[in-house]
């Protein structure tokens, strides 16, 4: 009598799961709609790389934007104005005689530009226009010019002791000189330091808010004072 050939699914009593069985198993919880935990992770992990890509997008942009000059940073504004504010060459001393000089007075002292004028021209300077302003500027006096009286502000600037230089648009080489408050007098001619040197600008302990409110603007007709 033959023997049955043993069930190869039994062992020991126990029943043997098949490899079928277990992938079929393994598929099974693997599947997203039947496993919530997995499902939230994979939806996280997707926003999460999302998020990345975007950055990494947004970096590129605004490297190419800086590299092009289409975005500026605000220290680089701010170092462009310092630098176009007060210019950073070594000037020789104008002769008087080659200086076009304008004289306000922005104080409430009468005569003031008169026999301030009256001094520069002695010293030989081309005074051409005597008048009142009005200055925001808290100081000694302002001299102003455009690029182009940048070499004829410094020697004017030697004469007034104390002074802070500010550039406007102008195109000539004029230079005007805006008294104000605390304007005591010009260093005597004899003691005028005629050698090379820098413009003196605005010192940072008392700013110019705005350029605009320090240019001269002279009275219609212009009246001496």
């Amino acid at each position: 009598m033959a023997r049955k050939p043993p069930d190869v699914t039994v062992l020991h009593g126990h029943r043997v799961i098949s490899g079928s069985e277990l992938r079929a198993t393994f598929v099974e919880q693997d599947d997203p709609g039947t496993n919530p935990v997995r499902l939230r992770r994979r939806i996280l992990h997707g926003a999460v790389l999302v998020m990345l890509v975007g950055l990494i997008v947004a970096a590129i942009v605004v490297a190419l934007g800086i590299m092009n000059g289409q975005i500026k940073l605000p220290a680089t504004e701010r170092s462009k104005a310092a630098a176009s504010v007060c210019p950073a060459a070594t000037y020789d001393y104008t002769p008087p005689g080659k200086v076009t000089l304008n004289v306000y007075n922005s104080t409430s002292r009468a005569g003031l530009a008169r026999s301030i004028a009256k001094e520069f021209s002695d010293r030989k300077f081309a005074v051409r226009a005597v008048g009142n302003t009005s200055s925001s500027f808290r100081g000694v006096a302002l001299v102003v010019s455009g690029a182009a009286g940048q070499s004829a502000a410094f020697s004017v600037q030697r004469n007034v002791p104390g002074s802070d230089y500010v550039q406007d648009g102008r195109t000539d080489a004029s230079v005007d000189v805006i008294l104000t408050e605390d304007f005591k007098g010009l260093t005597r001619p004899e003691l005028v330091d005629q050698t090379p040197g820098r413009l003196s600008c605005p010192r940072e302990n008392r700013p110019v808010a705005d350029q605009s409110k320090v240019t001269p603007k002279p009275t219609a007709p212009p009246t001496t004072r």
